[in-house]
């Protein structure tokens, strides 16, 4: 609509009465002329006085727009270079080329015509990225930037204060902890009561002095228990000196020639104290399961990291729990209609040992056991062993397939795992799955990976080999029984094999398990037979040892040739001959597997935790027998990784 017609329709009202005026006016002017003219010049006087007042209203309406007009102005400019928020303008080449006081402020002047980068170092890249905002720290400021690729705009505001309300809200999150003295009923149970006081005395004031000093909330449960409240603040210095207490309490009471080790599991980031202790208890119960003296620090996502585990488990003298172990077992056995054993991928000499034994276990209580092997998938070192099987009739008729064994199974089934806990490495982990009751049986340190609910498990990390475990559950049998040759001699030669013929990792224990091996009819020179090694492997591992180095102070490295692909048995074996050398506490074999990934091999002689060092590559293992199998990477990669997990664990601490 034209604006002369708008303005016509808005003064309609206006003209209406006027004609209605000027039509009154006329015909009482026709009536009487002298009352027409009156209201004639009336009429006049209000028209002039009407549009005297329209133009001032106007000229009023004019100057408040405008005033309004520049107070609008004024407070956008006021806003943009005002407010405590920063704006940068920036090109196709991510150079600026406008900024608000704000930014002028807080980063330096002369900002335009340099890239965006002298910001922030990394501003780049996040311009470059598809993310809507992102937050940087500078110095001990915090800024929230926001992206506006379209416009080439960036909107940067000082959140340091929330960063800093978040911080410290995090600090103060509550964390527990279980302390748990390991070994203190083994070392003190043949003392005197006042030497067995001196020691806890000892190791109390230790405790104490370590809560005072770092303001932890302790209380003893129990004569070798502590619980310890903190909050997270506290728990990050603990973290950064690497929970010395483990080595203080272990010093102090090797003074008394019984060195004393404790486990620590700790409950974090978890708002809940019930479920915060229950985090607690599980990573108490994993510290255990990896030998003690350690901590294990596990978060709500369940994320865990460990600090210590640098000594050996220590032996337990008492066979109580092999005992209990060895009766619920029955019990499970007899419970169930039949048994299926399974052990880890490519079976060595101590899994196939020890399912040997655990069936044997079964025959004694009147069920039919299963073997679960991959022939395919298998040990060189225990191909004498299953040849020997082979001749062995009934023993040879319960090794069944993966495939069979899914036959097998069904809710009546209980499943042993042997030799191994985690889930990812048993040879058939559909069976996980299928069958409901499951037992563990591990000589391993316990990781994060771990069969889901199982009904029992016996692990114990100070014990030789899965097959010494097994040996003793059988010791305890209630029932009189005689032992097959080849099932005997199969669990000795597990037994010689994990010990390096009773050179590692050997206890008291292990001997008797021997002796009632021996007793029930192992042969020794069917061991003998067993064990023996080729000439071409003999060669092999002669070879690598010939490429080893010293990395450090008394770490050998041996990295093979790159056109040579090993089995594992060999890389093994050439770690175990490293460890022989005159210096050297560790010894690591780095190769290129069959199927394209680089094995590491790693060995140790109690002084050096292999296991911490393989984990921080995605291995894991035994304190001084542990292994990983690395993928994508070649040889020289893996040798640098390898470089860098020792450094780190030499530090201190293995934090996953």
């Amino acid at each position: 609509m034209p604006n002369w017609k708008k303005q016509w329709w808005q003064q309609l009202h206006v003209i209406t009465l006027f004609a209605i005026a000027v039509v009154s006016i006329a015909v009482l002017a026709y009536y009487r002329l002298e009352a027409g003219a009156v209201a004639g010049i009336a009429l006049i006087v209000w028209i002039g006085l009407f549009h005297q007042s329209h133009k001032r209203n106007e000229r009023q309406l004019h100057k408040y727009i405008s005033t309004l007009s520049y107070r609008v102005n004024k407070a956008g400019e006021e806003a943009v270079t005002k407010l405590p928020v920063g704006i940068v303008l920036y090109n196709e080449d991510e150079v600026i080329e406008w900024v608000n006081p704000f930014v002028e402020e807080r980063f330096g002047t002369g900002l335009i015509g340099e890239p965006i980068t002298c910001i922030h170092e990394e501003l780049g890249e996040y311009v470059s990225k598809d993310v809507a905002n992102e937050t940087f720290q500078m110095e001990s400021s915090y800024y929230y930037m926001t992206f506006e690729r379209d416009e080439q705009l960036i909107y940067i505001v000082d959140v340091t204060e929330k960063e800093q309300t978040q911080k410290k809200y995090q600090h103060m999150l509550p964390v527990i902890a279980h302390i748990y003295l390991d070994n203190y009923d083994e070392v003190t149970q043949s003392m005197e009561d006042q030497v067995r006081s001196r020691l806890l005395a000892k190791v109390t004031t230790a405790l104490n002095n370590w809560a005072s000093d770092y303001d932890i909330f302790l209380r003893r449960t129990s004569s070798d228990r502590f619980l310890a409240v903190m909050n997270h603040k506290t728990l990050l210095l603990l973290e950064e000196n690497r929970f010395e207490l483990l080595d203080d309490i272990r010093e102090r009471t090797a003074r008394e020639k019984v060195p004393i080790t404790l486990s620590i599991g700790v409950g974090t980031e978890e708002t809940s104290l019930k479920q915060l202790g229950a985090l607690a208890q599980s990573s108490l119960d994993l510290a255990l399961g990896r030998g003690g003296d350690q901590v294990a620090i596990k978060k709500k996502n369940g994320r865990v990291r460990f600090y210590g585990g640098k000594t050996n488990a220590m032996e337990k003298r008492t066979r109580v729990r092999a005992r209990v172990i060895s009766h619920a077992l029955r019990d499970f056995v007899k419970e169930s209609e039949r048994v299926i054993v399974m052990g880890h991928q490519r079976p060595d000499m101590d899994a196939i040992g020890a399912a040997i034994g655990v069936l044997k276990i079964a025959d004694l209580n009147d069920r039919e056991g299963f073997i679960v092997l991959d022939v395919d998938d298998i040990n060189p070192d225990v191909q004498r062993l299953l040849e020997e099987t082979e001749k062995h009739d009934h023993l040879w008729s319960q090794f069944v397939s993966p495939e069979e064994a899914l036959d097998l199974a069904d809710k009546e089934t209980l499943l042993v795992v042997v030799d191994t806990h985690k889930p990812s490495l048993v040879i058939e982990p559909r069976l996980l799955e299928m069958i409901d009751r499951i037992i563990v049986i591990d000589h391993h340190r316990r990781s994060e990976d771990f069969v889901e609910d199982p009904v029992l498990v016996y692990m114990e990390p100070y014990a030789s080999s899965t097959a010494e475990l097994v040996t003793e559950l059988l010791e305890y049998q209630p029932m009189q029984f005689k032992m097959d040759r080849l099932e005997a001699t199969a669990l000795l030669a597990g037994i010689i094999v994990d010990t390096r013929s009773f050179a590692v990792r050997t206890g008291a224990r292990t001997f008797d398990a021997a002796s009632f091996l021996r007793a029930n009819g192992a042969d020794t020179a069917l061991v003998q037979k067993l064990l023996k090694e080729d000439l071409a492997s003999y060669v092999k591992r002669a070879k690598l040892v010939e490429n080893a180095y010293l990395y450090r102070e008394g770490y050998a490295i041996a990295v093979a040739p790159d056109d040579h692909v090993y089995d594992q048995l060999v890389i093994a074996q050439a770690a175990d001959t490293l460890l022989t050398m005159s210096g050297v506490l560790a010894s690591f074999v780095v190769c290129q597997l069959a199927d394209g990934r680089i094995g590491i091999s790693a060995r140790s002689l109690g002084d050096v935790n292999v296991q911490v060092i393989m984990e921080k590559l995605g291995g894991g293992g035994h304190l001084s027998n542990a292994a990983t199998q690395l993928p994508d990477l070649t040889l020289e990669e893996g040798k640098l990784q390898l470089e860098k997990a020792i450094d780190e664990v030499r530090e201190g601490g293995s934090g996953a």
